[in-house]
């Protein structure tokens, strides 16, 4: 039918409103989102820090930090940088990604409450996140972000459901007209797929299918098939995130793809053939024609696809690994390659666990730097020079992840809140201590490797004292580490008695060095070595305080290597 001028241009400014209500929505979503990211990273620390190999836990963990984050999308990249950084087997990450297909939920049942006495209350959440976003206290700004991005999701849903938007006329018509041309299943189930990945997001767009069953836009049989194909639309995210990664991290974007389209055909094949019993089935659920009603329909439907898809395939964790595995093989090495071992930039997506990942990487970094330490210490006291290819391997990675790690702190430190910047300015700091100390370490490899090589060793006393000395070192070592693994304050002032001893006892090793020189009980030519020794001790112990000390005074002043 041919439109006038004057309902060309009402169909226009609908489409406007609707447009617009869409695009407040999902920065709704994308507030509460970030809000509650922000504030739940705490908790996202101790549901990922209870990963185990067990299924069920696996399909908690997914739902709840899905449920913390309001994101599948989010938690699908973070599953896939914990993989890629070998954090998480795929086996631990396949339940977590069904678990985050139930946790998307949520917002699929609260757009499905809405009346005219919860709007009222949203607005007024919108308003008060606004005027809270003017306070100086960091939380209370997040409190806000989250209220004003929840009132938000339902001043969209709103405007998406005024008489200017779905709710005239002309748009209504419109809308009828497209899908009494595209009532067939599959097409309605490419419709879904395709509005999702455009908005990156299968919560708004089950959002704008609830609001248009809620408005009569839309028939419950269509919206189910639509709702499908939003959950194979999510997954465009991981996949993405994919690119550029290990073969895991690929396996673990196609697991969530064939996990979604699986339940897509279980589920489009039971509604295609039982359409009426299954119309039937959610109308008594829910009876009556008020839009609630009609919203829930639709929003118990999502719940009970998520759930049942999950139920039906957790048997089937292993074989789905095994598939993964056949379609996605890896790749020949192509000699050494460098990589962080527990930090992924794709983490950034969550920066308190990004954080966590980080200090897991500086404990790793710091099991390098003591095992290089021992062998250098063994090596001068022993004179057997075993340990020559670990510690050039280790050292090798030391230097790697002094460089990579500290380039990923600078991104993270963009990203994280104000309390945690003092946390990332301490990392810097510890990263350039550990990397100063494993070049300590390889500088006393060399000299026990010079001293053999012109058949040099220390004497009696001096290798004792050396000894002595070394000891103190380890002891410190346990402690700076034992202090900055479990942030650990106790045996802190244990640290600085033993660190004011390597001082004294270098002047005190020196000056008994040029006394045995001048009794002629020690040669000459390993007074260098014996120096160079004992001055790297001292400094080794330097840095080690400032290890330790670094979770007390994150920015304060530290002692400079010389």
């Amino acid at each position: 039918m041919m439109l006038s001028a004057a309902d060309t241009m009402q169909l226009i400014q609908s489409l406007i409103w609707l447009l617009a209500g869409v695009g407040v929505f999902i920065v709704g979503m994308g507030f509460m989102s970030e809000a509650l990211e922000k504030s739940a990273g705490e908790g996202m620390k101790r549901l990922l820090g209870r990963i185990s190999n067990d299924r069920f836990s696996g399909v908690g963990i997914g739902a709840g930090v899905t449920a913390i984050i309001q994101s599948s999308s989010a938690t699908s990249v973070m599953v896939i940088g914990l993989v890629n950084a070998g954090v998480m087997t795929l086996m631990q990450a396949t339940p977590i990604i069904m678990g985050a297909n139930i946790g998307t939920t949520i917002t699929g049942v609260l757009v499905a409450l809405k009346n005219d006495y919860f709007n009222m209350l949203m607005y007024l959440l919108a308003f008060a996140g606004v005027m809270m976003g003017f306070f100086k206290q960091e939380k209370v700004k997040l409190a806000g972000l989250l209220c004003s991005g929840l009132g938000l999701i339902f001043v969209g849903l709103n405007v998406m459901s005024s008489e200017q938007a779905f709710g005239s006329p002309l748009v209504e018509i419109m809308f009828r007209n497209i899908f009494a041309v595209i009532d067939f299943p599959l097409l309605l189930i490419l419709v879904g797929v395709i509005f999702t990945a455009l908005i990156q997001s299968s919560s708004a767009a089950t959002g704008v299918v609830i609001t248009m069953v809620g408005t009569g836009v839309m028939t419950l049989d269509l919206a189910l098939f639509i709702v499908l194909g939003a959950n194979i639309g999510t997954c465009v995210t991981a996949l993405l995130a994919s690119v550029g990664a290990n073969a895991n991290s690929k396996r673990v974007a196609l697991i969530h793809f064939t996990f979604n389209v699986i339940g897509t055909v279980i589920f489009s094949a039971i509604v295609w053939i039982f359409k009426e019993p299954v119309i039937d089935l959610l109308v008594s659920m829910f009876p009556g024609g008020d839009p609630m009603s009609l919203q829930m329909r639709v929003s118990a439907f999502h719940v009970i696809f998520n759930v049942t898809t999950t139920c039906v395939l957790l048997p089937f964790v292993s074989q789905l690994v095994d598939y993964s595995c056949r379609v996605i093989r890896d790749k020949e090495a192509a000699g050494t390659v460098h990589t962080l071992k527990y930090v992924d930039e794709r983490l950034l997506t969550t920066p308190p666990v990004a954080l966590m990942q980080a200090k897991k990487e500086m404990d790793y970094m710091f099991s390098l730097v003591e095992e290089n330490i021992a062998l250098a210490f063994e090596a001068m006291q022993t004179g057997v020079l075993t340990g020559s290819g670990t510690i050039v391997k280790n050292e090798e990675a030391i230097d790697f992840t002094n460089g990579a790690l500290t380039r990923f702190l600078i991104k993270l430190s963009a990203v994280v809140e104000p309390s945690d910047e003092l946390v990332i300015g301490s990392y810097f700091h510890v990263i350039n201590d550990l990397e100063r100390i494993g070049d300590h370490a390889e500088n006393f490899y060399e000299i026990a490797e010079e001293m053999a090589g012109k058949q040099l060793s220390f004497s009696e006393t001096g290798r004792e004292d050396l000894k002595t000395m070394q000891t103190k070192v380890m002891q410190m070592l346990t402690i700076s580490r034992e202090a900055f693994d479990h942030l650990n304050k106790e045996r802190l002032g244990e640290l600085a008695v033993l660190e004011d001893k390597t001082d004294k006892m270098k002047k005190a090793l020196i000056a008994g060095h040029f006394a045995r020189l001048a009794e002629g009980r020690c040669s000459m030519d390993v007074s260098p070595y014996y120096s160079s020794a004992v001055t790297g001790l001292e400094r080794v112990a330097d840095h080690l305080v400032n290890v330790g000390y670094s979770i007390v005074n994150p920015i304060g002043s530290q002692k400079e290597d010389r």
